[in-house]
């Protein structure tokens, strides 16, 4: 992988990561509960966010935000 690869793929996941850090935040989830969502870049470039352990308490309340309501 060339370096370039490398630093497109960072950017993705660290955006990411700034993305779901401030949903979290958004919802109130207390940064304690949420600090070890980090930016990963595999050895093929590929960008992910590794969200690592979460409080089972804001874990419930990440899945209550996501819950979409039934259609009647």
């Amino acid at each position: 992988m060339d370096m370039q690869t490398w630093r497109d793929a960072r950017t993705q996941a660290t955006d990411a990561a700034e993305s779901i850090r401030a949903a979290l935040a958004a919802l109130g989830v207390p940064e304690s509960a949420w600090c070890s969502v980090r930016p990963v870049v595999t050895h093929i470039g590929h960008a992910y966010v590794h969200l690592g352990m979460i409080r089972a308490d804001a874990v419930e309340q990440i899945a209550e935000a996501l819950r979409v309501p039934s259609a009647p």
